[in-house]
């Protein structure tokens, strides 16, 4: 099974279920996390420079070494490519 990612903060959602948002009826999204889409609404009603801003330090927690500019850097290529902030 290939690996999922949210389609708005592109973090890694892995092989399970737990990490996946829910839709109004219960039922798991699987396009978007449980942190950025909760019963079928996303929970933060940002622009993708915002969700950017947010990601930097979780980013920078979760990959030693990485620098603020370098993690600003790989969102700005990656985040236009997710689903939620295509135009």
């Amino acid at each position: 099974m290939e690996e999922r990612y949210c389609q708005s903060c592109g973090m890694p959602m892995g092989q399970t279920d737990e990490l996946y948002g829910t839709e109004a009826d219960g039922t798991k999204n699987h396009d978007y996390c449980k942190y950025c889409y909760e019963n079928g609404t996303f929970t933060a009603n940002c622009t993708m420079e915002e969700m950017i801003d947010f990601c930097v330090q979780p980013l920078l927690e979760n990959m030693p070494g990485m620098t603020e500019a370098g993690a600003r850097e790989m969102m700005n290529e990656h985040f236009p490519l997710l689903k939620r902030w295509q135009a």
